[in-house]
């Protein structure tokens, strides 16, 4: 027997990433990069809108704070206690009267998502989501092993008659919804609905995982009361939102709140995430919160954005095929497009992308069987100029494809 040591493969992955697939909205951002490219697809906030003055003048201040001792430190798993009260009282302000004690902060909203997922759900259990969904939160609830089933929904968006049904047939663990200028959809959810979806769930016995990213950012119309705040609901719904859309997302701070009944098992899975969100970034927002006016910033914010989304919303119909029919959000960062039936979003996007302009296609937001000729717009980070001169080079690609 030869001296030669066999080298052995190392193991393989675990099997849970097996059926999660990469996001294609990461990997089409990626293609976009390059200058001179007019992006639809990331649904991300404009950048010359962020307070880096405010935020410098933030960070200096947690410096400062305690000789370093407390923002440069470990600290608590829940989160910088400031920011908790501040954030219970925003939250408050919106109509969910919140205690700190109800708040852990997180790294981001997606990481609420995790820890959520990991609380509450065991390799088999079924989740309940609106269809399409929010794609990263699909991909989270497939790595957590999770069955993910739709709701059958319409344009204003989940039907609360149909759970009953799908829990008996199903016995969910949860349901996951984003009610406001959902994403992808940019719907949202009437107060009827969401009152109905309150009392199925506490008649059925369901967790309801409300995620409010897009809330604050409305262009017109009143803002409709938190599934969270509404009877039935709120000793069994875990509310979730993030600063990204309404401060940067380079923060990376986000919250869940909490009933008192998941708080305890919801900081244990964050100790074993990451023990705490960062320190000084909690600080700083803290600090930025204290100091501004976030209503006048919200509102800097709406008056660029609503013009954007009319500009888009109004050359659709010169853009896309005769047939197409497309969503008309309140606010938020989408609109979605239903394009005739024949048509393939993906076959468009190639087009789309020789002619340097990009958008989303919608199947992968689909929990079930995909609609392909489904896509997605965001309007955030873009002009009104350079979104008609992108919508210029969609119509080129959509008669390239008509021609084809």
């Amino acid at each position: 027997m030869s001296g030669r040591q066999i080298s052995a493969a190392p193991p393989a992955a675990a099997a849970r990433l097996r059926d999660v697939a990469s996001s294609p909205v990461r990997e089409i951002l990626a293609l976009t990069q390059r200058p001179g490219v007019i992006s639809f697809a990331g649904g991300l906030p404009a950048p010359e809108l962020f307070d880096a003055p405010g935020l410098r003048a933030a960070f200096a201040a947690a410096l400062a704070d305690d000789a370093y001792g407390r923002t440069l430190q470990y600290s608590t798993t829940e989160g910088d206690p400031e920011l908790r009260r501040l954030v219970a009282a925003r939250l408050g302000t919106r109509g969910l009267p919140t205690d700190a004690d109800d708040v852990l902060i997180t790294s981001g909203s997606q990481q609420a998502l995790t820890l959520i997922a990991a609380v509450l759900i065991e390799p088999g259990d079924t989740v309940l989501v609106e269809e399409p969904s929010y794609l990263a939160a699909l991909q989270c609830f497939q790595m957590a092993g999770a069955r993910v089933v739709p709701v059958p929904c319409d344009d204003d968006g989940l039907d609360p008659e149909a759970i009953p049904a799908l829990v008996r047939r199903e016995r969910p663990k949860l349901l996951y919804t984003v009610p406001t200028f959902h994403n992808p959809t940019g719907r949202t959810l009437p107060l009827e609905r969401r009152a109905a979806l309150a009392r199925v769930a506490a008649r059925v016995g369901l967790w309801i995982v409300e995620d409010d990213p897009y809330g604050e950012l409305r262009y017109r119309g009143a803002p409709v009361a938190p599934v969270a705040s509404l009877p039935g609901a709120e000793d069994r719904t875990i509310a979730l939102s993030t600063l990204s859309k309404v401060l940067v997302p380079g923060l990376r701070i986000g919250w869940l709140r909490t009933p008192a009944a998941l708080r305890r098992a919801l900081v244990v899975a964050k100790q074993a995430a990451d023990l705490h969100t960062s320190t000084i970034d909690q600080a700083a927002a803290a600090h930025w919160l204290a100091a501004s006016d976030l209503d006048a910033h919200i509102a800097g914010l709406r008056a660029v954005y609503a013009p954007r989304c009319d500009a888009l919303l109004g050359a659709l119909a010169g853009t896309l095929p005769e047939g197409s029919r497309w969503t008309r959000p309140d606010g938020g960062m989408f609109v979605w497009v239903r394009l005739p039936d024949g048509w393939d979003a993906d076959d468009l996007l190639q087009a789309a992308l020789e002619r340097e302009v990009a958008f989303v296609p919608g199947w992968p937001f689909f929990p079930g069987p995909p609609d392909r000729a489904t896509l997605r717009l965001s309007f955030t980070t873009h002009t009104e100029a350079e979104i008609a001169e992108g919508l210029t080079r969609l119509r080129a690609a959509v008669d390239s494809r008509r021609r084809a």
